[in-house]
């Protein structure tokens, strides 16, 4: 398999509300909220549920691979209850290869409940269950050793287990790809981020007000000349101005496209990574690398949910 994607294995359960929902219930337009089992079942009891689909940022990028053609496998854990069996058919169902062996586990599958306001955006409140649990031993090391890239989310980051399983998979990786997931998910982790990017990845995946809040800057061009100086691979989407990648001191830009009928940005990110990865592994240009990037972005925010 050229690309192995390590991340949190999450049901979405998706449902459209309105803004004055967020308000009620105190959430943040746009970021992703961790909560209890008792406060996701009581937000549930009051929605329409539109789809319940397998997910998960990096194994949404993965199954976009899939769908490209290429060989990608998978590691998440779930418990062996429906809504873990529901995950792996899912994953199946695309042609990837899922890597982990569900046992009888303490805690249920997580899900994430995604709210898609009126303006398209969406807002989650992520149970992890015992997604949140994964550890070293999950991870084969024979199987990391012998793919190209190693893709790893930063949802997936925490102290403890998690975070034994994402050392596990750097030490062992040729490659290792990152997304920084979310802002709040790097404003919580900005020192130990700050690290991985400088000293770790090769490949690193954010939008502007993620990588401009882990270098703690206000201006793009500070983003520009941080990402030149630490000679990576630094792959940046800014919405209506398209996206950016700085390679070896090089910038390449792509712009975004026109005219699109935008429902729901759940997934967004996940399938512009999905696109530029194969281009990457498949030899494409850096230029050409976004333009698939951008490709899948656009198709994928026409639709409800985060698969296309």
């Amino acid at each position: 398999m050229k690309i192995i994607g390590i991340g949190n294995a999450i049901v979405d359960v998706l449902c459209k509300v309105s803004d004055e929902f967020l308000i009620q219930h105190s959430l943040t337009k746009s970021t992703m909220k961790l909560i209890d089992e008792v406060e996701f079942t009581k937000l549930l009891s009051s929605l329409k549920v539109e789809e319940t689909i397998s997910g998960g940022s990096v194994a949404n990028s993965i199954v976009g691979m899939s769908q490209l053609g290429n060989e990608v496998g998978f590691i998440g854990k779930v418990n062996n209850d429906e809504l873990g069996q529901k995950y792996e058919d899912g994953l199946k169902k695309e042609n990837v290869n899922y890597l982990y062996k569900k046992q009888n586990e303490n805690l249920p599958t997580g899900t994430c409940l995604i709210l898609i306001t009126p303006d398209s955006e969406r807002t989650m409140c992520t149970f992890l269950g015992t997604a949140g649990k994964i550890n070293e031993n999950d991870v084969d090391e024979n199987i990391i050793k012998k793919s190209n890239i190693t893709f790893l989310e930063g949802y997936l980051w925490d102290e403890g287990e998690p975070k034994k399983a994402f050392d596990k998979a750097i030490q062992l990786s040729k490659n290792i790809a990152m997304s920084l997931s979310d802002l709040f998910c790097v404003e919580r982790h900005k020192e130990s981020f700050l690290n991985l990017v400088k000293n770790d990845l090769d490949i690193i995946f954010a939008n502007e007000q993620e990588i401009m809040s882990l270098i703690s800057k206000n201006s793009f061009e500070d983003v520009i000349s941080f990402s030149k100086q630490i000679k990576k691979n630094v792959v940046i989407t800014r919405g209506e101005k398209g996206a950016i990648a700085i390679k070896n001191e090089k910038v390449f830009e792509c712009n975004a496209k026109k005219g699109l009928n935008i429902i729901d940005l759940t997934g967004a990110g996940d399938l512009f990574a999905a696109g530029y990865l194969h281009g990457l592994i498949n030899n494409f240009s850096v230029e050409k690398s976004l333009e698939k990037g951008t490709d899948l972005s656009s198709k994928i925010i026409q639709k409800i949910g985060a698969r296309i």
